[in-house]
């Protein structure tokens, strides 16, 4: 199965991100009238043939040169750590009541996904605080006894983060998972709420696994614009686990065995993966299950 490529219909979600991160990074009126101009002069030519992490890429860039901020979601990837941080006692109670811990801490990764400020919905949206009560029952598509198995056999584990705030959920399923085995990887530099190494600072997680930067300013993994750094370590992981939408979009070619974890948040992606929008999902790429995606 190849990427998924930009269309038309990802047009509305790329304009509301400008106008999020815009907003997010200026207080200054003309400042915003100014950059949202340009940014709907640059829509206005979007190539479709690019992947939506590569028109997101330089759209952000172009917004950070405008306004002259370098991370507008800064104070809001901050923030939802914060919020993300307080459910952890909860959720621990909830790990040590639940009869599989692991595929508990599967779902609850999975359903983290849709703390994402670049899909539909965007800036407005938040997980919910009863959430840890109601994963069990969303929609969910996946193979829990073949992401153990896989797991259980892996020496060596890529942890491909998506979102800030997220990253605390991530951290109850590399837990179960064997920290031991566990390298954590974030964003090069800042686009949307995706996680940084400051964000990984934050949540804690740093001090549990090691972590690295893919080299790239993308939200989603690029293999071309990732560092050669990342790279090797991509191509000598045993498993890579892969988080969000974005490296779903931009690895489901990639030769590697991959496990995609994310919730499906766009038709886009839903007609690409054959699933319902809203599923929470864990897809293994075709490439080393000897099975196609459906």
């Amino acid at each position: 199965m190849t990427g998924v490529q930009t269309g038309p219909d990802c047009l509305p979600c790329l304009r509301r991100q400008g106008l999020d991160a815009i907003q997010f990074a200026t207080g200054d009126i003309e400042r915003r009238t100014q950059a949202l101009r340009e940014v709907q002069r640059s829509l206005d030519h979007v190539d479709f043939a690019l992947s939506p992490a590569t028109a997101s890429q330089r759209l952000h860039r172009r917004i950070r040169e405008l306004t002259g901020h370098p991370d507008p979601y800064r104070s809001v990837k901050s923030r939802s750590t914060m919020w993300a941080r307080e459910l952890v006692p909860e959720l621990s109670v909830l790990l040590e009541r639940v009869q599989d811990p692991l595929e508990m801490a599967l779902r609850l990764a999975v359903a983290a996904n849709s703390l994402d400020f670049g899909a539909p919905g965007g800036a407005d949206e938040v997980l919910e605080p009863r959430l840890p009560l109601d994963v069990e029952h969303h929609p969910f598509h996946g193979d829990v006894r073949e992401f153990a198995r896989a797991v259980a056999g892996a020496r060596e584990v890529l942890y491909l983060a998506d979102n800030a705030g997220e990253l605390v959920f991530d951290e109850l399923l590399i837990r179960r998972i064997g920290a031991e085995r566990v390298t954590l990887v974030v964003r090069g530099g800042p686009v949307l709420n995706d996680a940084t190494i400051t964000d990984a600072l934050e949540s804690g997680l740093s001090d549990l696994v090691p972590v690295m930067t893919n080299g790239s300013d993308a939200p989603g993994t690029l293999l071309g614009d990732a560092s050669d750094a990342f790279r090797r370590r991509f191509a000598r992981a045993d498993l890579i686990i892969a988080k969000g939408q974005g490296n779903h979009e931009t690895l489901t070619a990639a030769a590697a065995d991959i496990f995609f974890l994310f919730k499906v948040k766009c038709p886009r992606v839903a007609a690409h993966t054959g699933l319902p929008q809203g599923t929470h999902a864990v897809l293994r790429s075709a490439h080393r299950s000897g099975t196609a995606l459906p």
